[in-house]
């Protein structure tokens, strides 16, 4: 059974920065993707970064493109999200998530498994 766990989340000031954690267990896929989304009070969730498992690609989004880094550490079977340069826009509920099999990756595949969530908050 695959399980997904965040957390990292937090309250920083505009500008300040925070790491998410995405530990999973049960996930044997070796040909994947994994990710970051986000959702927004009242808001569609978005895609934020995706990293083809063994992390050779990485895809974001416009919007933080220059600040947020997706890594991974296989060893660990972790998945991070390090997010710089925070605005208060970034306030979300932030999903770590996983796909079965996949040949590629981008922010629109399929992702199957999904974690709880972990909350952060900007403030100007």
């Amino acid at each position: 059974q695959v399980q997904l766990v965040e957390s990292g989340g937090g309250s920083v000031q505009a500008g300040g920065s925070l790491r998410l954690t995405c530990a999973a267990s049960g996930y044997t896929y070796s040909r994947s993707c994994m990710g970051w989304f986000r959702q927004a009070p009242g808001k569609e969730r978005e895609g934020v970064a995706v990293i083809t498992n063994g992390g050779d690609s990485t895809y974001y989004a416009d919007s933080v493109k220059g600040r947020f880094t997706i890594s991974q550490d296989n060893a660990k079977n972790t998945l991070y999200l390090q997010m710089n340069s925070l605005k208060p826009e970034d306030t979300a509920m932030y999903y770590c998530a996983a796909s079965g099999w996949r040949p590629w990756c981008n922010l629109g595949v399929d992702f199957i498994y999904w974690g709880q969530g972990t909350q952060v908050t900007v403030s100007s």
